[in-house]
């Protein structure tokens, strides 16, 4: 194979040309949303909304950011959606106040640990019993259409230092799961980018459609836990 031939293989697509490649992306992702939302949301509004996102992702990409770009847009489209559901204010606070909460209890476990608290131990560490534990786990599951909440990544911020930020954490969000233990990690990869739903999952993973809730919800937490840097400002209790 020639150089010219090599080179040409590495330069990435046009963002014409990604936007094109991806429309379908845009399309699956807001009827995965849509499914967890209440009748009154139209998917094609969320679907517009998902465009803004596939654009954003196609305009900024670069192959040296370390994520495909599949996984990389996801999370834009995801982001735009989820302004849009910010702005109609869906998502419950008491349901994002229980994912804080078990971001929290993860983050400091695996600190006195030194590696994953299991199931029982964040339980444990909450004074609760694992029914209790894992229940709390289905209902933050509920209101999670991406792995942050609303009002910790906004795609439309009009500051320009802002939307720097945002684009690192994006980054250091795909760098996160990746840190995921292994089924964690495929979990969020099963739904996240390739949009199977949890009962899909369980047949993929051979266990019920709850156990994958749970672990979905781990994952989440734990995820929540490795980036208290950049969630730490909006997980401050308001008056």
């Amino acid at each position: 194979m020639n150089r010219t031939s090599t080179y040409a293989e590495n330069i990435p697509d046009s963002p014409d040309q990604l936007v094109d490649d991806f429309l379908y992306l845009v399309k699956k992702i807001a009827f995965h949303v849509a499914a967890r939302l209440p009748a009154n949301i139209e998917v094609d509004d969320l679907i517009q909304v998902g465009l803004i996102g596939l654009l954003d992702a196609a305009n900024n990409y670069s192959p040296t950011q370390g994520a495909s770009f599949a996984t990389y847009a996801s999370l834009r489209i995801r982001g735009s959606i989820i302004d849009e559901l910010r702005r109609n204010d869906w998502i419950p606070r008491s349901i994002q106040q229980k994912s804080r909460q078990l971001a929290k209890a993860t983050q400091e476990l695996e600190g006195a640990l030194k590696r994953a608290p299991s199931d029982a131990e964040i339980a444990a560490h909450m004074s609760l019993d694992i029914n209790t534990y894992h229940q709390m786990l289905r209902d933050t599951a509920i209101g999670r259409v991406t792995p942050v909440d609303a009002q910790e990544l906004h795609t439309e911020d009009q500051n320009p230092q802002k939307n720097h930020e945002n684009e690192d954490l994006i980054l250091d969000i795909v760098a996160g799961i990746e840190q995921l233990p292994e089924r964690e990690k495929l979990v969020m990869s099963l739904y996240y980018e390739q949009e199977l739903n949890l009962k899909e999952i369980g047949q993929v993973l051979g266990v019920s459609e709850s156990r994958v809730s749970q672990i979905h919800s781990q994952a989440i937490a734990r995820l929540r836990s490795q980036l208290q840097p950049w969630l730490g400002a909006a997980e401050t209790p308001q008056d």
